[in-house]
């Protein structure tokens, strides 16, 4: 059963059509990972996702008991966000807002749910520190266990490991493979990486102002697009 389906969907901005014609959907468990060049209409999709960009054609639609403010997501990180001055918990912490409901405060079992969720990505042992003292992996550790404070059925992440070196985006991608198998929460990951996209999804999305593939990454690997987009390159 889908828990995400998308229908003739078309944003514009100011009038001019940006991203048009995306049917798509993931059931639970699923990995997909949306790929294309810049401004190919990624960031403009995920936006639609979160519910923050209305699109001007076709619908979205979440089932199974899914619902836009219970999908965990881990943005692009900016500068400004990098230096956030609070702790590595209250980062964590803050994942779990949309649970308060009418309270004002954070309930025992929210605060056990991030300490827990900080236990799994291996960052309990740091978490009275500060988060912008951190590397860049360990802040992106810190903002996926924030992630999961959200959900337990959706991961939607952007771009999670650029500016990291290639041992910490190999642990990252770990650790999203590990949450999507062990815990069968469904991930929608944004990605510039095709080679690693391949690798880890069970489904590619390939956008270019348009839908250009959706499939399995298996048929993804065979066609022709994949060999243009990676300049005759082997996947």
């Amino acid at each position: 059963m889908a828990i995400l389906e998308c229908k003739d969907l078309c944003f514009s901005y100011e009038g001019k059509r940006v991203l048009e014609g995306v049917n798509f959907s993931i059931s639970a468990g699923d990995y997909l990972c949306v790929v294309g060049e810049n401004g190919s209409g990624k960031s403009t999709l995920i936006k639609g996702l979160l519910g923050l960009k209305a699109p001007e054609e076709g619908s979205i639609r979440l089932s199974d008991g899914l619902k836009a403010t219970e999908i965990g997501y881990l943005p692009q990180q900016t500068q400004v966000q990098r230096d956030f001055p609070a702790s590595v918990y209250e980062v964590v912490l803050s994942g779990c807002l949309n649970s308060l409901g009418s309270s004002l405060f954070y309930t025992k079992a929210l605060k056990q749910r991030a300490l827990e969720n900080m236990e799994r990505m291996g960052i309990d042992d740091i978490k009275n520190e500060s988060y912008q003292a951190l590397s860049g992996g360990q802040q992106q550790r810190v903002l996926l266990a924030r992630a999961l404070c959200a959900t337990k059925k959706l991961l939607l992440l952007d771009e999670p490991v650029t500016g990291l070196d290639p041992i910490a985006s190999g642990e990252m991608y770990n650790l999203i493979k590990l949450i999507n198998l062990c815990d069968n929460i469904s991930v929608i990951m944004v990605s510039h990486d095709i080679h690693e996209a391949v690798r880890y999804a069970t489904h590619i999305l390939h956008l270019g102002h348009k839908q250009l593939f959706f499939g399995s990454a298996a048929e993804y690997r065979e066609s022709s697009l994949a060999r243009r987009f990676l300049g005759g390159g082997r996947i």
